[in-house]
């Protein structure tokens, strides 16, 4: 039996359908702060899934829904670079409080003889502005100051990856850390400041997309399936235990290119309209120019391919808005 915290979020539906759809008893924990219901529409009546509001902080909740189970799949976190600018207090309380509490919970349930395969589904935030081309999993991790609350979120998910891994070390809990690269497909909602869902909205509606800065950041965007199957396939492969791995797509691309691309396959005649971090987030906000991961640990350890191009994310995203706006 599987539990899956955040199942109620983008990636987390995915998740919780996939292990569904493999046989699996699901129970899940999300408090719908930034989940939706909707997204588990396909699977809300099953009868091998159940469904628990309340929060991963709930230390009786945790107690609750943690016997029996064999695989917890934590994905409940602060969500978006919008919610993370505006409110740094409530990214860092909901990227660690949650953490500490279930790893208390698992370890004591392991001291008891029930060992729960941990993965924790951290991000690519971790690595701050490290200035490398390309990020494995060793390279340092480099933040900027604490006076700016954008770094507060890759610190917080850091935080959650020295708390998981000194489990490890320390009692031999079995985890596996996956730091998700813009991770990406239907259900995922703009309103966070995720940037591809945030493009299409606009352009199916007829506005011109904003592109934040020059447009030249690059970033590598995997389809949710793929980044599910990658969790999925580490979970079940013994030598992943213990690890840290980089999860998503190697192939780079602009913010400036992916809003073109998405205008060529809804509307060419809109034109990209660009907009400054300060007027977009706040006067000190800073970003990272370039964000690709190296991805050779996860293909010595899984057989790892990408199913879904860029261009076939986008039309599958296009239609998907689509249909929910119709």
């Amino acid at each position: 039996m599987a539990l899956v915290t955040g199942g109620a979020g983008f990636i987390g539906s995915h998740l919780v359908e996939a292990l569904l759809a493999r046989g699996d008893r699901v129970v899940v924990i999300d408090d719908l702060s930034t989940g939706d219901m909707a997204n588990l529409a396909a699977v809300a009546d099953h009868s091998r899934l159940r469904f628990v509001r309340g929060t991963v902080a709930d230390e009786s909740l945790l107690r609750e829904c943690l016997p029996g189970i064999s695989e917890v799949y934590h994905l409940a976190a602060a969500v978006g670079v919008g919610l993370i600018a505006s409110n740094p207090i409530q990214t860092i309380q909901t990227n660690i409080t949650p953490t500490e509490r279930l790893l208390a919970e698992l370890r004591q349930l392991h001291a008891n003889g029930q060992s729960a395969r941990l993965f924790l589904a951290s991000s690519s935030e971790v690595y701050g502005k490290n200035p490398k081309t390309v990020w494995n999993e060793e390279d340092d991790l480099v933040f900027g100051p604490t006076t700016r609350a954008r770094w507060s979120y890759g610190v917080s998910k850091a935080i959650d990856e020295f708390l998981v891994l000194a489990c490890w070390r320390q009692d031999r809990l079995p985890v596996v850390v996956g730091r998700l690269f813009n991770v990406v497909g239907p259900r995922q909602s703009g309103r966070w400041g995720m940037v591809l869902p945030r493009l299409v909205s606009a352009v199916i509606t007829g506005r011109s997309p904003i592109v934040h800065d020059d447009g030249r950041q690059q970033r590598c965007f995997a389809h949710v399936s793929d980044v599910v199957r990658a969790i999925l396939a580490l979970m079940q492969t013994p030598a992943a235990t213990g690890g840290v791995f980089n999860i998503g797509s190697d192939q780079p691309i602009s913010i400036g290119e992916l809003a073109e691309r998405v205008i060529a396959v809804v509307d060419p005649k809109l034109e990209i309209e660009y907009q400054s971090y300060a007027a977009a987030y706040s006067e000190d906000f800073e970003d990272v120019r370039r964000r690709v991961p190296d991805l050779s640990r996860l293909r010595r350890t899984i057989d790892f391919q990408l199913h879904y191009d860029l261009d076939k994310i986008i039309r599958e995203v296009v239609a998907w808005q689509r249909e929910r706006s119709a």
